[in-house]
């Protein structure tokens, strides 16, 4: 660069040649008084009356952003081509000057396709799709390939969609066309409409990786997974080489099908290929393992990655946190962190999203992260903010991350209606619920409903849960499912209303699941009903033979009655069918680690000390040791 300086100072004398590299070289530099000097340069070696290096000047000053000096430059160039035109419109479009390009665009005295395509995809870059369209529409001359491809990328209706399909086929683009018939396909992917981008792909004469691409993930996104994965086996069997993008493509499909066989085989293919090494293919390979209940897998294709990165770590942690491993998930981010790997948004919600009770600390921590990198205001953090914090019980906090964000969708809005009601807050629940009624952009869906429902439950109130449960179907368009009948039943239950509970849950238009029975067949232990409790208990073990609670109601109802030998015949069945109580347990976070403690299995951090100080501090009332054993403990 200093050399052609000196050169153009007149040191040497200067050629066009090392004009070229000059002014080549500032482009790159992006530099306004660098381009200023060439400039000069160029004034004072006699060349800018000429309109190829009028040009260049132009091309400098928009480059580094100096736009005014642009316009001046723009206004010297005494014969101007239509390629001057062109480059002060795309310079004006790039660098934002979204009114002046429209101007320019209208003093244009001609106009080649160059221009138009300008100024569609300016437009189009900026967000503005509908001003691009519109310009499209006014277009007088033949539009190219490349224009349809930027057309088909800002499409967001299928009829729009189906009038830019229409002028290709008019336009008489060759079948042959891949990036216009590539895009068209993408067009239909993002539209959901499986069955035009088929035909699309059947009615090309050629096609490449991208095609297939196309093809097999329109598939999978419309719900076709096993189609998708026949139609990559077709694309092997026709000697079609996948990429890397493909392959982790149809792991994840693999995983969404929870289908460990084929994923298996999709990775045996990557090894061979060599592609296992590429990042977002072994987080794909570690996703699959871990949806596919293969957890030690993952860690072991985790574990021996070359290096680790964003896509692998926040992979892993996610299957961490998928699999209810909220402290590993959270061991595995903070070591990442430390190893300078920057972690994003899902990670850190993944994280936030496992948290428990006796990780409160942690949570406020990762809470203080968010903040500080700027992701507290995206509507997927402050979801799983909110709903760490209704878990351990900090529902104010959950409250005040609710009142500052500002895109709230509807999962967003379940999470504190579900989070309000769990935490005895059942009124503020109904009053969320309510605002979410009269929000304009949003409708409920049936998790909404669940959680308004639940906090009609808690509360007893039964005229508005019963008012709540009429307006799903009649008002919302929402069919009610096992849990929302599982909800009303039990609230009818707590206020007495047996017979009621009862004739909803045999009018269910489906077979219900034994969840619906429980509230009944607990209520008729209440009220000592035994032929309710077995007719209900009955019905229960046709929904779920291995269900220990029927057993277990009767027994006691049996006893309360003091029918003992019916006592013991229920208790031997249960023992016959090897059906086990469920065990409760516990947690309990001690500076850095947290202990779990289950029902009958008292455990100790620290057994053999903690024994020994109960033997030096347990006495009886006659001053007698009571002597303690481990046994006792474990």
């Amino acid at each position: 660069m200093c050399s052609l300086l000196l050169r153009a100072h007149g040191l040497c004398m200067p050629s066009t040649f090392y004009f070229s590299r000059l002014v080549d070289r500032s482009l790159l530099s992006k530099s306004p008084t660098l381009a200023k000097i060439v400039h000069a340069q160029l004034f004072k070696a006699g060349l800018l009356p000429n309109t190829f290096w009028g040009n260049r000047c132009l091309q400098l000053y928009f480059k580094s952003g100096a736009v005014v000096d642009a316009f001046q430059s723009f206004d010297d160039i005494s014969d101007k081509s239509i390629m001057s035109w062109n480059i002060c419109l795309k310079g004006l479009l790039r660098n934002g000057y979204l009114n002046h390009a429209l101007d320019l665009f209208d003093e244009m005295p001609q106009r080649d396709v160059v221009t138009w395509n300008t100024v569609i995809s300016g437009f189009a870059s900026c967000g503005f799709s509908e001003i691009a369209i519109r310009v499209f529409l006014d277009m007088v001359i033949r539009p190219t390939e490349f224009t349809f491809s930027i057309l088909a990328s800002l499409v967001t209706c299928v009829r729009h969609g189906e009038q830019i399909h229409g002028n290709v086929i008019c336009s008489g683009v060759s079948l042959s066309s891949l990036v216009v018939w590539n895009s068209l396909m993408d067009m239909y992917r993002r539209l959901g409409v499986f069955d035009y981008a088929l035909s699309v792909f059947l009615a090309m004469e050629d096609r490449d990786v991208i095609s297939w691409n196309s093809l097999i993930l329109c598939c999978s996104d419309s719900g076709y997974k096993e189609a998708a994965l026949d139609w990559f086996r077709l694309m092997r069997e026709l000697g079609n080489r996948p990429d890397e993008y493909i392959l982790s493509t149809v792991l994840s499909i693999c995983s969404g099908l929870r289908d460990l066989c084929k994923g298996k085989q999709a990775i045996a293919l990557c090894v061979k290929m060599g592609f296992l090494s590429n990042t977002v293919v072994s987080g794909a390979a570690i996703d699959m393992f871990s949806k596919c209940n293969r957890l030690e897998d993952s860690v072991k294709l985790f574990r021996h990655s070359e290096k680790w990165d964003s896509v692998l770590c926040n992979t892993m942690v996610a299957s961490y946190s998928w699999h209810g491993l909220g402290e590993d998930a959270l061991r595995l981010f903070i070591l990442a962190v430390r190893q300078s790997v920057k972690p994003d948004k899902f990670a850190l919600s993944s994280v936030l999203s496992s948290m428990n009770a006796a990780m409160l600390d942690h949570g406020a921590q990762l809470h203080s992260l968010a903040i500080k990198l700027g992701f507290d205001r995206d509507t997927v953090v402050a979801t799983a903010v909110m709903e760490m914090y209704f878990k351990t019980g900090v529902v104010d906090s959950a409250m005040r991350v609710f009142a500052t964000t500002v895109d709230k969708d509807l999962f967003f809005w379940n999470t504190v209606i579900m989070g309000l009601a769990r935490n005895s807050r059942e009124a503020e629940s109904l009053a969320v619920f309510r605002r979410l009624l009269m929000h304009r952009g949003l409708k409920p869906d049936r998790v909404s409903f669940m959680g308004s429902l639940l906090a009609c439950c808690y509360a007893n109130f039964v005229n508005e849960g019963i008012k709540i449960f009429s307006s799903m179907q009649n008002s919302h368009g929402v069919d009610p499912e096992n849990e929302h009948y599982a909800c009303i039943v039990e609230l009818l239950c707590r206020a007495g209303m047996i017979s009621e509970a009862r004739d909803i849950a045999e009018r269910i238009p489906f077979e219900p699941s034994s969840h619906i029975w429980e509230p009944i067949l607990c209520a008729s232990l209440d009220l000592e009903n035994m032929s309710l409790a077995e007719t209900v208990a009955e019905r229960m073990l046709g929904c779920e033979p291995k269900s220990a609670f029927p057993y277990l109601v009767l027994i006691k109802l049996y006893e309360m009655t003091l029918r003992w030998e019916k006592s013991v015949r229920i208790r031997y069945a249960m023992d016959k069918q090897k059906l086990k109580c469920a065990q409760g347990w516990s947690k309990i976070g001690l500076k850095s680690s947290v202990y779990s403690f289950e029902a009958d299995q008292l455990q100790i951090h620290g057994g053999h000390d903690t024994c020994a100080a109960l033997e030096l501090l347990s006495w009886d009332s006659d001053d007698q040791k009571i002597h303690w054993s481990e046994e006792h403990f474990y």
